[in-house]
């Protein structure tokens, strides 16, 4: 690999070299090596997190429209290279192609959103109860955020952190996911050149273990926004509470997906098919929990089965593939563990459930439906964040709202319906932060909040104006 390019952390403005490097490698052939990513180590993670200490006051007090300048010409440049950027997202993460443009497309609006979100932050001046007395009550930004993204999204999610952070007049320090850290390279290469200040925006790239860990518990550190897995997500909790940081953690998802006896067959089998496997069924809101009431469900298991037979899994880059690779090995492995596990409990598998093999070597698995499981099954209840999926029969809605409710998790929940009456009700009663009628559990828009209950997300929502409840602090201010 003496050859391949390297690509140095961002700290106070400068590009710093790492003592080591890693490899960042297609899942969809695993002879392509994009590059070699640095390592930071505690020396440089504490150099970024003292850059932005530093940068943090004359930031915060600059004016607003220098902000939206600056995250205006970041947002223009990733909608102008959405197709460079696209293909490089769907080398390191597997994405198919136009799902990856897309998603580079979602990061570039974000970025222009909260643009204008600089102009348009708020506050109130009240009358006081106490007479010659008024009352105002601002809010300032939140001071040094800490920000760690997953693989799975890997330039939507870093976007949708940054911007709403740099918009409101924090510093930023981001360690993107191990796993995948081009994209987030890739923005912190537009963000050097858009006229933001030394120390206000820092990336260090390495192992959660070394720099995420480190990042959470350090006193100069803020808050904390992070978004992976729940058992990581809940010690980060623990620790920023400890210490008394501000954290926002957006965590799983087991999102169940209810087909009514009065829907539309071919809706309910196409938004089925795109929440459970497309994007390799790699999203916190995709739906693995198919609830099927009695009266269609035969007809809903062999329509499925058959769409599913349709669907192409392939190389993320390859023209017409609706499937891209699994992610990594480990991912892989957990996905088979799962099958194996479903196979174990007595649920039946109606397709897939093998590798594939794709003219290359890569983390390919067939998009795997197991039928006739039941809602005490693993498979049902726990996140398996791949191409799998399982279909539970219920007798009637009121089954179906429970079985859909009893989780843990609260992200997404969605209904297939013609009745107004229970997509009303489900709209009122699902126990989610997101609820979709007859549309995907997967596929948000990027200007409304975006979050979950229960085990799905603790702290303020992310997205949209209501970004502003976890970047910002509230001030009331008294005068006479």
């Amino acid at each position: 690999m003496a050859d391949l390019q390297r690509y140095d952390n961002y700290i106070d403005g400068q590009w710093v070299a790492g003592n080591q490097y890693q490899a960042n490698i297609n899942p969809s052939d695993l002879s392509d090596v994009i590059g070699e990513y640095a390592q930071a180590d505690a020396a440089q993670l504490d150099a970024a997190i003292a850059a932005a200490r530093k940068a943090f006051p004359a930031w915060s007090a600059g004016g607003i429209q220098a902000r939206a300048d600056a995250l205006e010409k970041v947002g223009l440049e990733i909608l102008t290279r959405r197709e460079e950027l696209g293909t490089l997202l769907a080398r390191e993460e597997g994405k198919t192609l136009p799902e990856a443009i897309g998603e580079v497309a979602r990061a570039g609006n974000i970025f222009k959103f909260f643009a204008g979100e600089c102009l348009r932050q708020a506050g109130e001046v009240l009358q006081s109860v106490r007479p010659g007395v008024s009352v105002e009550v601002t809010r300032e930004p939140l001071g040094v955020i800490g920000l760690i993204t997953p693989w799975n999204f890997p330039i939507a999610i870093p976007a949708w952190k940054i911007a709403p952070a740099l918009a409101y007049g924090n510093c930023v320090v981001i360690k993107p996911a191990d796993l995948v850290p081009g994209c987030a390279w890739a923005i912190a290469e537009i963000i050097s050149r858009a006229g933001f200040p030394a120390g206000v925006f820092n990336l260090v790239m390495g192992k959660g273990r070394e720099v995420g860990e480190a990042l959470v518990n350090d006193t100069r550190v803020d808050g904390i926004s992070f978004t992976g897995s729940v058992g990581v997500g809940r010690g980060i909790a623990g620790a920023c509470v400890n210490r008394g940081a501000k954290v926002q953690l957006e965590m799983g998802g087991k999102n169940p997906q209810i087909i009514l006896d009065d829907a539309d067959l071919d809706t309910a089998i196409e938004l089925a098919t795109q929440s459970a496997f497309y994007s390799t069924g790699q999203r916190c809101t995709a739906s693995s929990r198919l609830i099927v009431t009695e009266g269609i469900y035969d007809r809903f298991v062999a329509a499925m089965v058959e769409r599913i037979g349709k669907i192409k899994v392939g190389s993320a880059l390859e023209k017409g593939i609706d499937v891209g690779p699994v992610v990594s090995q480990a991912q892989l492995d957990q996905d088979l563990s799962y099958i194996a596990l479903g196979k174990q409990e007595g649920a039946r598998l109606a397709c897939g459930g093998e590798r594939v093999s794709c003219g290359s070597e890569g983390y390919f698995l067939a998009p795997t439906l197991f039928v006739d499981a039941t809602a005490d099954m693993r498979i049902s209840r726990e996140e398996i964040f791949g191409p799998v999926a399982s279909v539970v029969r219920v007798k009637d809605y009121d089954e179906a709202l429970a079985m859909a409710n009893d989780t843990e998790f609260g992200l997404s929940a969605g209904i297939c319906t013609t009745s107004l009456k229970y997509a009303n009700h489900f709209k009122r009663h699902a126990q989610a932060g997101m609820v979709m009628v007859n549309l995907p559990t997967a596929g948000v828009d990027y200007h409304v909040p975006f979050g979950g209950r229960k085990g799905s997300s603790y702290g303020p929502r992310e997205q949209g104006r209501y970004a502003q409840e976890f970047y910002t602090t509230v001030k009331t201010t008294y005068v006479g």
